[in-house]
């Protein structure tokens, strides 16, 4: 009896260490895949409030919990089971959907920065009057689930690549954890963010002298914080876009480009001391942002120029 009470305790320190390895697992992956994540993000869920000032205020939460829903379901329902067949049976495949997710990205992002220096633009943009707001609200929430899908499939790959050891249960939990976590977090600050204009008005009605200062900083301040976030999106699609397709390259034998990045950004961490590290990654960033703009600026013209999209249906 006695043996087996020892043996039962051993079996709950195991359970309990690989209960405490997998939430290690959690934490890391979803540190990774934040960072690399939240700027594309944001850079949607900084575009949305802008698009929905023409309508009525009442219809910027329910617009922000359409788009969480809808990236509830690419994690849960399509990418979760995908990222744990493929892993199972086709594991080779993974970095093809990963590579053709970095060039989506590019093409967003550079057909971004291509109409905002005076390219054709393509679908509805701030400068065009809202007809129907209806089918404008549908569009804006369709595309901006499009995109959280390309995104969440990196986070997905990214999660999957830090436990890619454990076995299938472990990586089902581990994956349904960060991907529910990050959609908490990042469309949750998105709704303050959406809101944070009303709280400044709010505040700005109080009789308090120093809760109208805030209140009056917060509506001064939000159209600067939504121009910044959606030019850091837009630069963050280029940069995780090119940097998946160079490290795509680098996994497919490739190794030129990816040497040069990498070789570029150690040079500059050695020349620089102290801030080699943050210096070393914006020049790393830098690259990936040019490789993505590139890609991008190529599939804008072969889309648009060649193929003519988005010119007959206006979709963007």
């Amino acid at each position: 009896m006695p043996g087996g009470l020892v043996a039962l305790l051993d079996d709950v320190a195991v359970i309990a260490r690989t209960a405490a390895a997998s939430i290690d697992d959690i934490g890391v992956a979803a540190s990774k895949a934040g960072s690399k994540a939240a700027g594309v993000v944001i850079d949607d869920a900084a575009v949305t409030p802008s698009y929905v000032t023409g309508l009525s205020p009442a219809r910027e939460l329910p617009i922000i919990w359409s788009i969480t829903k809808g990236s509830l379901k690419n994690k849960l329902l399509i990418l979760l089971p995908g990222a744990l067949l493929l892993s199972q049976f086709l594991p080779s495949a993974i970095i093809f959907i990963l590579m053709l997710g970095g060039a989506y990205l590019s093409y967003e992002g550079a057909e971004k920065i291509i109409e905002k220096l005076g390219g054709e633009k393509h679908g509805k943009t701030l400068d065009d009057r809202i007809e129907d707001p209806v089918a404008f609200e549908k569009q804006r929430v369709s595309g901006a689930i499009r995109t959280d899908l390309i995104l969440s499939a990196e986070i997905m790959a990214i999660t999957l690549n830090e436990v890619a050891a454990e076995d299938f249960w472990v990586r089902a939990g581990v994956l349904a954890v960060v991907g529910i976590a990050i959609t908490a977090v990042v469309y949750g600050a998105v709704a303050l963010i959406v809101k944070m204009d009303d709280v400044g008005l709010h505040l700005a009605r109080k009789p308090s002298e120093f809760a109208q200062q805030i209140g009056n900083v917060l509506l001064k301040g939000m159209p600067w914080l939504l121009r910044a976030l959606s030019i850091i999106g837009t630069v963050a699609m280029l940069w995780v876009g090119g940097g998946i397709l160079i490290h795509g390259l680098h996994e497919l034998g490739l190794h030129d480009l990816s040497d040069f990045s990498h070789g570029l950004q150690h040079g500059v961490e050695e020349l620089t001391g102290g801030s080699g590290g943050i210096l070393g990654w914006l020049t790393y960033a830098t690259i990936s942002a040019l490789v993505g703009l590139v890609v991008g600026g190529v599939l804008v013209f072969v889309l648009h120029k060649v193929f003519r999209l988005g010119h007959e249906t206006g979709a963007h």
